[in-house]
């Protein structure tokens, strides 16, 4: 059996090499087989024990918020990219943004870069949405709510003490439309406060929206 037909059924997620040796256990030596796919350009190398299929083989690949999940855990996506999916801003995020209860880092991989920034528990779990993109693929992503908090928590020298400055920050700096704005959860976002870095900040965030 080739190993196209060995590896389609798990394709749309990344691929662990322990399900690689796992599934090429009947070669003689299943890492030198790995390396050989990986020349064949038939594998990716996303990092140490992590790999998608190569373009040769034409599959259907893992979107890249699946593998930020699984580059780094746990994780979710969120920041800009989550802000960016949301249709919150309008730029299109290129870097792929995640928090992590693990110590920040970035991994630059044939198929993008994947940044993730460290938040700590309780804190941390709040406001995660399962995504299902498709029967085989299921995104841990940033609400609305939380992608908004993620980013006044971890972006430096952000501390938000008047309405006025908040406005301005979520209309000007991250062009925000009134409208989303309006939609967003406070009630939701009022039971993270507690646990949350930069409390004083995200309350003035609730406040602001309650003034729209």
């Amino acid at each position: 059996m080739d190993f196209r037909t060995i590896i389609k059924e798990y394709a749309e997620a990344p691929l662990s090499r322990h399900l690689l040796l796992d599934l090429l256990s009947d070669y003689k030596s299943p890492n030198d087989k790995i390396s050989e796919l990986i020349k064949k350009n038939e594998l990716i190398s996303l990092r140490r024990g992590l790999y998608i299929t190569g373009p040769k083989l034409d599959l259907p690949n893992p979107e890249p918020f699946l593998i930020a999940n699984h580059l780094r855990g746990p994780s979710y996506v969120s920041l800009e990219s989550a802000l960016s999916y949301w249709n919150m801003i309008p730029e299109r995020a290129y870097e792929i943004s995640s928090v992590s209860i693990k110590t920040s880092t970035i991994y630059k991989t044939p198929v993008g870069r994947f940044s993730y920034q460290q938040l700590k528990t309780p804190y941390y779990s709040y406001g995660i949405k399962n995504i299902h993109f498709s029967p085989k693929q299921t995104m841990l992503v940033a609400s609305p709510e939380k992608a908004l908090c993620d980013k006044i928590v971890l972006t430096p020298k952000i501390n938000l003490r008047s309405i006025k400055q908040t406005q301005e920050f979520l209309m000007e700096d991250l062009r925000i439309d009134y409208e989303v704005l309006s939609t967003l959860d406070t009630e939701l976002m009022k039971l993270w406060i507690n646990d949350a870095p930069k409390k004083n900040s995200l309350e003035m965030l609730i406040k602001t929206l309650h003034e729209l």
